[in-house]
C-alpha cells in the first residue's frame, strides 16, 4: 500500500479532512454526485439505480441541503358554512412574520401592579385591602397580615365568614380581569386589566377591537409548518403515512362534543415534502401507490381526504392541497420493470435515471476517498477510535476482495454499507481491548466474525439442505412429512 498512500501525511484516519458539502462525502459516484447537484439546482426529478449500500439514500438526504429552505406554510381553515369541506391556506414567510407583528400589537401594555389603580390591584388580588401589601395573586392570605384578600363587593353580617370559607376551599383570588373606564385627554375609553403572572396587562380600546378582528377570523390548523425538515423520507408508507387522512371522531363531529372536521386533518408525506426532497427508497414496494405519486407530481397538489370508509372522517375532503416536490427514487436493477410506465416517463420528462457503480478503479485518488469514509464512518458512529493506517490497508484489501466478488478487477467495491459494519465491528474489537486506535489485528478479529450468515452455515454444515436437516427437530420433520397414499390407507374414513 506504500506505493499509493504517503504514511507520513496520515498517521492514522483522524487526520483525515472530512468535506463539509453533503454531497462531497458520497464516495465513488462521481455521475449521481454531479446530476445530483443539478437536480437540486433546476429541481429535477431524479431514479437512482443499484443495489443497497452503494449511496443512494445518502445521495438523497444531501440533495435538501443544496434547495433553498420552504418559504411557504399550509393550514387547514374551518368552514363554517359547510365544515367537512376545510378550506386550504398558503402563508408566506412574510405574511407569518406581518401575524406574529400583529398578535404582538394585541399583547398590550405590561405595567408593575403598583401602577394601577388601587381598586384594580385589589379586585385582581395583587393588594391587600387590609394592610395595602403587594404580593402575588396565587396567594389567598395576605403574608404581611394573615388577612383574606379575597375582594368581596356583597354587604351583610356574614361577609368575613364567605371570604373565610373562600380561602379554606382555595378560592381564585379576585377576578381575572377588571374592566373600566380612564379619562384619555377630553374622552374617556374603556380599559381592560388582566393577570399576567406578577404583572398587570393593559388593553386600550384600540388593542381591544383588534382582538375582535383576530377573533372574528375561522379557526384553522398548520398541518405543514415553515419550520420543517426539506427531506422527507417516505420508504415503505402507508397509503396514510403517504397522502394524509382525516382522523376519526367518535362524536362525529359533534360542534359541543366532537372535535371539527378541520382539526382532524393529517397532512402526508406528498404534502410535507412541498418545496423539498420526497425520497422513496425501493419505490416499487409501494406498489399501486405509485399512481398517487404520478397525480401529484403531474398536479403538484393532492387531495386530502378520510381513507377509512367506516370512519367519521370518510365524509370529509380538503382539495387543492399543495404537493410541489422534488422526486427521488430508489430501486434495484431488477425491480426496474416493476416501476409504473407513467412514472418513469414523467421522472425522465423532468430529470433523470443514474446507474450507480459498484466499484471503482484501485488508484491513488480512490484509496484516498476510501480513508475519508473510513474517517466519516468512524466519526458517525461517534464509540469507536479511529483507525491506523495498517489496520486500513487490510480494509482496503477486503474492499479488493469484494469488488472481485462482483467481476470487477482492479477496483475497490462501493457496497460501503457492509464496509461500514466491518469498520464498526473493529471498532468493537479495539474497544473491547482499550486500545487507542483501532489495529492490524482488530480488523482481522472482526473479517473472521462480521461474516454473512450464510458463509457460517457452510463453513459449520457444508451446504444450506445439511444445516436445515441437521437443525429440524424430529416433531418438525413428522411421520406425515412424506405423502401418503390413500388409495391403500383407508383409516381416514
Amino acid at each position: 500500500m506504500g506505493t499509493y498512500i504517503n504514511f507520513s501525511n496520515y498517521p492514522d484516519t483522524s487526520y483525515i479532512k472530512i468535506p463539509s458539502s453533503p454531497l462531497e462525502r458520497v464516495v465513488g459516484q462521481d455521475e449521481a454526485v454531479r446530476m445530483a447537484l443539478l437536480a437540486a439546482k433546476q429541481r429535477r426529478n431524479m431514479l437512482l439505480v443499484g443495489p443497497p449500500g452503494v449511496g443512494k439514500s445518502m445521495i438523497a438526504q444531501a440533495m435538501s441541503f443544496y434547495i433553498e429552505r420552504p418559504r411557504e406554510e399550509i393550514r387547514v381553515v374551518h368552514n363554517p358554512s359547510y365544515p367537512e369541506r376545510p378550506f386550504i391556506e398558503v402563508k408566506t414567510i412574510n405574511e407569518i412574520e406581518g401575524e406574529k407583528h400583529e398578535l404582538n400589537s394585541i399583547e398590550g401594555e405590561i405595567i408593575d401592579p403598583r401602577d394601577a389603580p388601587q381598586n384594580v390591584t385589589e379586585r385582581l388580588g395583587y393588594r391587600c385591602p387590609h394592610c395595602g401589601f403587594y404580593s402575588q395573586p396565587s396567594e389567598n392570605i395576605c403574608p404581611n397580615c394573615n388577612n383574606s384578600k379575597i375582594v368581596n363587593n356583597a354587604q351583610g353580617p356574614f361577609n368575613d365568614v364567605f371570604n373565610v370559607i373562600g380561602v379554606a376551599f382555595g378560592m381564585n383570588n379576585g377576578s381575572e380581569r377588571v374592566t373600566q373606564t380612564r379619562k384619555v385627554g377630553d374622552r374617556e375609553e374603556i380599559v381592560v386589566y388582566e393577570k399576567y403572572g406578577d404583572k398587570i396587562r393593559v388593553l386600550d380600546e384600540k388593542t381591544l377591537e383588534k382582538r375582535r378582528k383576530i377573533e372574528k377570523k375561522s379557526p384553522s390548523k398548520v398541518i405543514v409548518p415553515i419550520d420543517r425538515n426539506p427531506f422527507v423520507l417516505a420508504t415503505g408508507a402507508s397509503e396514510t403515512e403517504l397522502l394524509g387522512d382525516v382522523r376519526h371522531d367518535p362524536y362525529g363531529g359533534h360542534p359541543q362534543l366532537g372535535t371539527l372536521p378541520y382539526e382532524r386533518v393529517v397532512s402526508g408525506a406528498v404534502h410535507m415534502a412541498h418545496e423539498g426532497v420526497l425520497f422513496i427508497d425501493e419505490i416499487t414496494h409501494l406498489g399501486n401507490l405509485q399512481r398517487f405519486i404520478l397525480t401529484a407530481m403531474q398536479e403538484r397538489k393532492f387531495p386530502i381526504i378520510g381513507r377509512n370508509p367506516q370512519s367519521a372522517g370518510a365524509s370529509v375532503r380538503v382539495d387543492d392541497v399543495p404537493a410541489d416536490f422534488i422526486l427521488v427514487a430508489a430501486c434495484n436493477i431488477q425491480d426496474l420493470q416493476y416501476i409504473l410506465s407513467p412514472l418513469r416517463s414523467r421522472i425522465l420528462g423532468n430529470g433523470y435515471e443514474i446507474l450507480m457503480d459498484i466499484a471503482m478503479p484501485d488508484n491513488n485518488q480512490n484509496r484516498i476517498k476510501y480513508l475519508q469514509f473510513i474517517a466519516q464512518e468512524i466519526n458517525i458512529d461517534g464509540k469507536i477510535p479511529h483507525m491506523t493506517m495498517d489496520a486500513v490497508d487490510l480494509i482496503i484489501e477486503e474492499g479488493k476482495r469484494r469488488a472481485r466478488e462482483d467481476h470487477k478487477e482492479h477496483s475497490l467495491t462501493l457496497r460501503l454499507r457492509e464496509l461500514g459494519g466491518l469498520i464498526r465491528a473493529a471498532g468493537d474489537m479495539a474497544t473491547e481491548k482499550n486500545h487507542k486506535l483501532i489495529e492490524k489485528s482488530d480488523v482481522k478479529e472482526a473479517l473472521l466474525l462480521y461474516i454473512p450468515v450464510e458463509e457460517k452455515i457452510k463453513k459449520y454444515y457444508g451446504s444450506m439442505y445439511n444445516a436445515i436437516s441437521g437443525e429440524t427437530t424430529g416433531s418438525q420433520k413428522g411421520e406425515y412429512s412424506t405423502p401418503r397414499n390413500y388409495s391403500d390407507d383407508r383409516t381416514y374414513q
